[in-house]
């Protein structure tokens, strides 16, 4: 047995940072030691929820469950039945959607998350390939590749078809319009930086928000130059200004409208909005997951039919999905680091988690080695002050556009000697 820390759920609503006991690991398992977990809207879902949401067993009030699921760090043992395929010390990713099963680390087991400081990956889900290796330099582009293979997973989730026949093709329409609804947080950051870097390029790229503090960051971490020189015309609007949003995002498509439309926020206005403004064979794809079970808007079924425009949504993604991510993010051609806006360490965990819609900006990045208070990195210059430790992130945060990097998590680390 060893002594571990982390953040297991209770009930609905009832996440405790505690030390519990871990078990020897079997012959057919494989300890982790992680290091770094973001925080993921559907981990707030879920805790919201408890025993009531799918993935989380009815026992937590007995067998509490470790939370997290965008996850890294190394391998710290191996079961004798995995020796010839994983050995202490390297780096690994997990895929968190495992194949066949409802059951996923960070909902419904009392050993495998991702808020903790060690956990225990089962037999089942390495079968299922989902520990793969890894062969990174770093620890947070790990734990957003989760939600990059997401946002990818909802661009290869549309489809459009081929005149004249019945065939259908799987993803974005290639040189077409794509509009990103609510766009500025931090998956659909996300969805941006994936835009310019996938095959099949669109021609054009409108992002809306109805908060120019979140478009002005928006523009400084993904600009409009940086997407005209990869030959997409990026346009940032804020449709709070508009007098007639579906008419003024069709004017910018000249009238041709939008072959995929994202939507990023679960509002029905905005969700109505994305159905008036597709094109003929348009793919408007319900991105945001709702927490309301019978969240519902009114759509065109006219256009369904003559103008072939489809509806659906998309949930994660498949191990393809993340396989792309991983090759993606280790080639720099998309910047996972545009969706972290805070940094913390294991004991922020837990109030970050239960507060997170009302805490402003992007991703929250926790590394779980470490205990140290949820931070803004645009707060970093001015602590920076009374603590020189983030007068040092800051530095390294201001070499790369005001955001996280590799050098900034060594800062970190090496000053908590992890």
């Amino acid at each position: 047995m060893m002594k571990v820390e982390g953040v297991r759920m209770h009930g609905s609503k009832d996440i405790r940072l505690e030390e519990f006991e871990l078990p020897e690991i079997k012959e057919d398992e494989v300890l982790l030691k992680v290091m770094s977990d973001s925080i993921c809207m559907s981990t707030w879902k879920e805790v919201k929820l408890g025993s009531g949401h799918i993935r989380v067993p009815d026992t937590i009030g007995e067998k509490p469950v470790i939370v997290g699921h965008e996850f890294s760090g190394t391998i710290e043992k191996v079961g004798s039945k995995w020796k010839n395929e994983y050995k202490a010390g390297e780096r690994f990713v997990v895929l968190p959607g495992i194949p066949g099963q409802m059951g996923a680390p960070g909902y419904s087991y009392e050993y495998f998350g991702g808020a903790v400081t060690y956990c225990i990956v089962p037999n089942e889900v390495i079968e299922k390939g989902c520990l793969l290796h890894y062969d990174g330099d770093s620890f947070f582009e790990v734990s957003v590749s989760e939600p990059m293979y997401c946002i990818i997973g909802g661009y290869n989730a549309n489809y459009h078809t081929k005149p004249e026949t019945h065939e259908h093709f799987i993803g974005a329409r290639e040189g077409g319009n794509i509009a990103i609804l609510g766009g500025c947080g931090p998956m659909g950051l996300g969805a941006i930086s994936y835009a310019l870097a996938m095959k099949n390029k669109p021609k054009m790229i409108v992002v809306t928000e109805i908060n120019d503090d979140r478009l002005n960051r928006a523009r400084e971490v993904i600009s409009e130059e940086e997407a005209r020189l990869k030959g997409i015309e990026l346009h940032y609007v804020n449709t709070a200004k508009m007098d007639d949003e579906v008419k003024e995002l069709m004017e910018l498509t000249g009238g041709e409208g939008y072959h995929d439309v994202f939507v990023y926020a679960p509002v029905r206005q905005i969700a109505e909005t994305g159905n008036k403004i597709m094109a003929f064979d348009g793919c408007m794809n319900l991105f945001a997951g709702p927490s309301d079970s019978g969240f519902s808007a009114e759509i065109n079924l006219y256009d369904s039919h003559y103008r072939n425009t489809k509806i659906l949504g998309s949930s994660g993604g498949i191990k393809g999905d993340l396989l792309e991510a991983l090759d993606l993010i280790s080639k720099k051609e998309v910047k996972p680091a545009v969706m972290i806006t805070h940094i913390g360490g294991l004991d922020a965990y837990a109030d970050t988690t239960l507060h997170l819609p009302e805490i402003p900006g992007g991703k929250k990045l926790i590394y779980t080695q470490i205990h140290m208070p949820l931070t803004a990195i645009e707060d970093f210059r001015k602590i920076g002050e009374e603590n020189p430790l983030f007068t040092k992130l800051a530095d390294a945060c201001d070499k790369h556009q005001g955001l996280w990097n590799k050098e900034a998590e060594d800062i970190l680390l090496e000053h908590f000697e992890v």
